[in-house]
């Protein structure tokens, strides 16, 4: 079993940076695609940004140009840097795996809040 656990999430203003983190408890190299996914309030879990272990990222399009995606195979993390966040950007966000496959493998999720 694959444990992922995220970190760095808060209360941030419009405007300000944040930086998940999520540490996986397996070597990422296991991993074919690893990504991010928010979930607000009243709203369907989704996207937010993936890279895959040999590729290039793929952005949802409200985040692109403000957020960015990174994996350390070295270090079994993935990441995201968040930057000119916006209130709609508050929400619940989850680290995902999903190995050669095709099993997924989910994070306890950490919150992020945007607000003045």
């Amino acid at each position: 079993q694959v444990q992922l656990v995220e970190s760095g999430g808060g209360l941030v203003q419009p405007g300000g940076s944040l930086r998940l983190s999520c540490a996986a408890s397996r070597s990422t190299r296991n991993f074919r695609v690893m990504g991010w996914y928010r979930q607000a309030p009243g709203k369907q879990r989704e996207l937010v940004a993936d890279i895959p272990r040999n590729g290039r990222a793929n952005y949802a399009d409200s985040v692109k140009g403000r957020f960015t995606i990174s994996r350390d195979n070295d270090k079994n993390m993935l990441y995201l840097q968040m930057n000119s966040l916006i209130p709609e950007d508050t929400a619940v966000y989850y680290c995902n795996s999903r190995d050669w496959v095709d099993r997924d493998y989910w994070g306890q999720g950490t919150q992020v809040t945007v607000s003045s």
